[in-house]
């Protein structure tokens, strides 16, 4: 049950815009298409380096650096799979991704030329979007793709659900990929759902379908700061098969059929020309005291 209710209703209001419209040309929520097509451009140039490759298996989590001025490939290998995506600064985990601000400043499904900001007090670009190759649009049910709107699956929701403890969930993903670098449980954050197709239905309830990603499909960003990256294969697969709960007696649905191994690329940019106009984002410089009076 919803507390909305499906029925729409007529207020005779105007039609609303977005709460959060550059004010000029030159605000940071724009990119510089003309410097990051640029970027884009240097794949199929042969004008970047690879410089590591990263497997992250099924039902697993790997993390990964990305120095700034790099990019960063996530690619389907062998098909539909979900990926869930957290994002840090790597000189400083406090800075993390910010997913609903993202939604605000952009959009709930992001795509090229969108830019994954970090929390307060550092409000900042990460990252911009660089390459995407799911062309996938908006669906007859608003569906659409690469998702802000929800967040990773977790073995507390799960046990609430179900009555499981199941440990094959993305936040458990995450929290095993980043241990080796110092974080724990407590930095893993609200992600990008890479390649996972979302909406809200007529009820304003969240809805997950069935990924549109094939074998070769790629989600792409550059690094604006050095950032630690890790990724969670969704051990929901493609999610043409969710359930909560998977017990031994064959009560839940299992998933492992449709569950697809993910693949990571970091590249170095050979052509120094392309950032000569680039220089890494700085945090915002707010200079109040948030209302307090200092003796």
């Amino acid at each position: 049950m919803s507390s909305q209710a499906a029925e729409k209703t007529t207020r005779n209001l105007p039609k609303p815009k977005a709460a959060y419209l550059p004010t000029s040309k030159d605000s940071p929520l724009y990119a510089n298409r003309e410097l990051y097509n640029a970027i884009a451009a240097t794949h199929e140039a042969g004008k970047r380096e690879l410089i590591e490759k990263v497997t992250v298996p099924v039902r697993s989590g790997r993390a990964w650096k990305v120095p700034k001025g790099h990019v960063c490939r996530i690619i389907a290998l062998e098909g539909p799979q979900v990926g869930d995506l957290n994002i840090w600064n790597a000189n400083n985990p406090r800075e993390r991704l910010w997913a609903s601000r993202t939604r605000q400043l952009h959009s709930a499904h992001v795509s090229v030329y969108d830019r994954l900001w970090s929390n307060l007090p550092y409000l900042r670009p990460l990252c911009t979007i660089t390459g995407d190759s799911i062309a996938y649009g908006q669906d007859e049910w608003g569906g659409r793709c690469h998702d802000l709107l929800g967040t990773r699956c977790d073995p507390y929701v799960d046990k609430l659900l179900s009555g499981e403890d199941n440990d094959f969930h993305c936040h458990s993903n995450l929290t095993r990929a980043v241990l080796p670098y110092g974080l724990t449980e407590f930095d893993v954050h609200d992600v990008l759902n890479v390649f996972q197709l979302t909406g809200l239905n007529e009820h304003d309830q969240y809805f997950m379908e069935t990924c549109p990603a094939k074998k070769g499909d790629y989600f792409e960003f550059f690094a604006e700061t050095d950032l630690l990256c890790a990724l969670s294969t969704c051990p929901g697969g493609d999610l043409s098969q969710w359930d909560w709960g998977e017990s031994e007696d064959g009560a839940g649905v299992d998933m492992t059929e449709c569950c697809r191994p993910l693949g990571v690329e970091v590249y170095k940019l050979t052509d120094d020309s392309v950032l000569q106009n680039w220089a890494e984002p700085q945090p915002v410089k707010y200079n109040g005291l948030h209302g307090l009076k200092m003796p």
